[in-house]
């Protein structure tokens, strides 16, 4: 078995059984755990998904939000288990991948039109 084969072994391993289907535009809460000390607790970060990339177990996605008039941008994996759950608000029609316009935009400008079937 060569290093290749070694290294697809174990990123199977750490792969999530059911990973949540969301796409670029859509408005998502991400349960994240954060420990603070010997505690541990889950914390709600909802927003706009700006990108996803990546593939298998390195495969990441950032989900921005405006708080108190300022933008923050987090990046989560998607597969780690510091992610509890993706839950998602609403779809967002989009026509790129990477919506980095937003960062520009504030208010009504900066949001996304929702997606109707």
């Amino acid at each position: 078995m060569n290093a290749n084969e070694i290294i697809k072994n174990i990123e199977s391993e750490q792969l999530k059984a059911e990973v949540p289907q969301f796409h670029v535009g859509d408005t998502v809460k991400v349960y994240g755990k954060i420990k603070e000390g010997n505690r541990e607790r889950i914390q709600v970060f909802e927003g706009v998904v700006l990108k996803k990339q990546g593939g298998s177990n390195r495969a990441t996605f950032t989900v921005r939000k405006i708080s108190g008039g300022i933008g923050v941008e987090k990046t989560w994996p998607l597969h780690s288990p510091n992610v509890e759950k993706v839950e998602i608000v609403r779809r967002g029609k989009v026509r790129r991948a990477k919506l980095f316009y937003l960062r520009g935009r504030s208010g009504k400008a900066a949001k996304v039109k929702e997606l109707m079937k």
